[in-house]
């Protein structure tokens, strides 16, 4: 895996997946899955656009369940033949939804696969629905666990914070 920052890669063709993926639980797992079956059937490489720090880190000064080198390494298991990480920093995220669509128009992505609720751009004023007016957009369904709830970095912290670690790691794919 090769890994960029933002407005460095260009790409004749790919697919793009994007999203914090902070974890890189499961349901991440499951998201990175599909947009990589997605460019072995195109024969495309997969691109990440990630980011570093989280957003939620960044503005909320929450907990980042995984450091870069480690997220690097979990990426490139999963088979990512590019990442981008995007320093998110006050400049990034005054970016317009307009500025990102223009980058993401320099990987010239077959398909962008997006988790639910995603939404980009300053003041997270972009959705899918602006993603599909110029590029081929799927979201990817929640991802559960076997008692049915909904697979997410925040509810990880949660369980991290009341010392639940063992259900952490399961959720997170690193049942130990």
């Amino acid at each position: 895996m090769r890994a960029f920052q933002n407005n460095q890669l260009d790409l004749d063709r790919s697919v793009v997946t994007i999203g914090a993926f902070d974890g890189i639980h499961r349901g991440h797992q499951a998201l990175i899955q599909k947009a990589k079956s997605r460019a072995d059937e195109y024969g495309v490489p997969l691109v990440v656009y990630t980011f570093d720090p989280p957003p939620r880190a960044f503005f909320q000064n929450q907990l980042v369940l995984t450091q870069l080198p480690e997220k690097k390494r979990y990426l490139e298991e999963l088979g990512v033949s590019y990442a981008i990480f995007a320093s998110f920093d006050r400049d990034y995220a005054a970016r317009t939804v307009d500025e990102y669509i223009d980058e993401l128009k320099r990987l010239n992505p077959r398909e962008i696969w997006v988790g639910p609720d995603f939404q980009f751009g300053k003041g997270k004023s972009g959705s899918i629905l602006d993603l599909q007016d110029h590029f081929h957009t799927f979201q990817h369904p929640i991802v559960t666990c076997p008692e049915g709830e909904i697979i997410s970095s925040t509810r990880i912290r949660h369980l991290l914070l009341h010392k639940e670690v063992e259900k952490a790691h399961f959720l997170l794919g690193r049942v130990q």
